[in-house]
């Protein structure tokens, strides 16, 4: 397994984890992004791919940068996703690590995050990273 930087070159295979992703969060209505959409927008799009040998990827974690207004520079952890059959073999950790890493590297002060309240084994990961979970605030979300 090899850990890197996504690249353009492997949008086409993650439009299909994103869908597979959609799916596992019973919400696959809700995917409506294209590989030509992330192609006309890179330069927003940012992340870490877990691949294979054979150059399959089956993990990957997506982030950008915000500003909270309480803390500072700060990493926004959009998506972490391995797939099923890889679960369980350290790959979720070494993906968010290289978020956390990156982070520290551009002096960040936070990294956040969700968790859908029904996912025990991504709570409990969570948890075991150090992430404090709580249940104060509901995302809000508009489509434009």
């Amino acid at each position: 397994m090899t850990l890197r930087k996504i690249s353009e070159e492997d949008f086409e295979q993650l439009i299909h984890l994103f869908q597979e992703f959609a799916e596992f969060e019973k919400l696959p209505d809700k995917m409506s992004n294209s590989i030509e959409r992330m192609t006309q927008e890179k330069d927003f799009f940012h992340g870490f791919v877990a691949e294979t040998s054979d150059h399959k990827i089956i993990g990957y974690a997506t982030w950008s940068f915000c500003y909270y207004t309480w803390s500072g520079k700060s990493v926004y952890l959009d998506d972490l996703y391995v797939r099923p059959d890889y679960r369980g073999t350290g790959i979720g950790s070494k993906l968010i690590q290289a978020v956390i890493d990156m982070a520290k590297e551009n002096q960040c002060h936070k990294m956040r995050w969700q968790v859908s309240n029904w996912n025990k084994p991504a709570i409990d990961f969570y948890k075991k990273v150090g992430a404090e979970i709580n249940d104060v605030e509901k995302v809000c979300e508009l489509l434009l």
